[in-house]
């Protein structure tokens, strides 16, 4: 039976079993220095060989790691290297109120293929669209050996995933999906609103040792903030925990698609610099953030201010969460980090000016282009069998 490893239970950082601690690490190790040695895996990561020789025999005898080809080494006994096993995929979503990208992705969060799919505004055309296009995917990559799916989900759905408890930007019954895709596939399907995902890829697939506390700002259509403190996700009651983005920041702003006005979303969200690009532009051609995007590469002045302006509103929100939760570190996630070097130092200007506080480490994340699709994977990965 393949064990997973588990990031949502009701633990804390400090009674998760040294055993389970050094396991995620010798699995990341492998990850993101395959091909190695349980030598050098002993060397790098300080555990003792005979932990590292335990801890390798049970990721491959449950098919998460096998061995490869041998090393080469000037003298001594030649080293059997290892690696993920590569026939291991999983099918990730990325949905988004208009259209959805599918993918497979190996053990190690890295895309091998995915399309895009435009979803039709009807709800039941919507999740047959998406239903097909994972059948399509899964029948196209036969090699693989599937998992599971993943979905990263633009709103907070109960905890039995029956319905939406709040997703303002989805005007369409996403859970229905889930069984769907399962009576389909006869394959399990996880699913998690996109923040908490992203929260949960950071520790898997980032740069997070998963024993700080951090929160990661998805940065979209809207805003949504996941929460990863004391070795867990936080998801408070009802799962509402995280919604920064619809506390008013500007009070009677922009009209928000939750009903309120002046919500954080509608200020700093890829939707509010199309916004401030069409207040300052009489060019039509710019429809999408995207469009945005590439201007700003190629020097427009008025993308440009767009971008800055939705950065100093970024930075601005950025002060409730730091004041909120002291977090150890904030990861941004979207298509916005493609533009870090804009927006970055206008956040980071923005948070120093809440000087009670210390100003956490904030980074784009891991992989900011595939991150919502790496979140995906890691659902998947992280949950259980029974």
């Amino acid at each position: 039976m393949i064990q997973r490893f588990r990031l949502t239970q009701a633990q804390s950082a400090t009674n998760r079993t040294p055993r389970q601690i050094n396991r995620n690490l010798i699995f990341n190790l492998i990850r993101k220095q395959q091909p190695i040695s349980r030598a050098e895996l002993a060397r790098v990561s300080g555990l003792q060989r005979s932990t590292v020789s335990l801890i390798v025999e049970g990721l491959i005898s449950e098919k998460w790691v096998i061995e490869g080809q041998i090393g080469k080494l000037p003298r001594g006994r030649r080293p059997t290297m290892l690696h993920l096993y590569d026939k291991r995929a999983v099918v990730a979503l990325d949905i988004h109120p208009s259209q959805t990208t599918v993918a497979i992705a190996d053990l190690g969060g890295n895309v091998i293929a995915r399309n895009l799919v435009t979803l039709s505004a009807e709800p039941q055309r919507a999740v047959r669209t998406i239903v097909q296009a994972v059948q399509k995917i899964i029948a196209a990559n036969k090699d693989k050996s599937i998992d599971g799916i993943g979905i990263s989900l633009p709103g907070r759905a109960d905890i039995q995933l029956q319905k939406l408890i709040f997703a303002p930007n989805l005007k369409w019954p996403v859970v229905a999906i889930k069984s769907r895709i399962e009576r389909a596939t006869g394959l399990r399907v996880e699913i998690d609103n996109v923040a908490n995902a992203c929260a949960l890829s950071e520790v898997w697939f980032g740069d997070s040792d998963g024993m700080r506390d951090l929160v990661v700002v998805n940065v979209s259509e809207g805003i949504g903030t996941g929460i990863f403190a004391n070795g867990q996700l936080v998801r408070g009651e009802s799962g509402m925990a995280g919604e920064f983005g619809h506390i008013e920041i500007e009070p009677n702003g922009t009209l928000c698609a939750c009903g309120n006005r002046g919500c954080w979303e509608t200020t700093a969200s890829n939707r509010a610099a199309l916004r401030y690009y069409r207040a300052a532009s009489s060019d039509t051609s710019v429809r999408s953030f995207e469009d945005i995007l590439k201007r700003s590469h190629s020097g427009d002045k008025v993308a440009i201010l767009a971008l800055e302006k939705m950065a100093h509103y970024l930075g601005r929100g950025m002060r409730m969460i730091v004041s909120a939760l002291a977090p150890g570190e904030i990861v941004i996630v979207g298509d916005l980090t493609t533009a870090w070097h804009i927006c970055g130092p206008i956040v980071q200007d923005e948070l120093q000016q809440n000087s009670y506080f210390k100003v956490p480490a904030v980074r784009p994340a891991y992989e900011g282009s595939t991150a919502r699709l790496r979140s995906a994977v890691a659902l998947v990965m992280n949950e259980g069998m029974t």
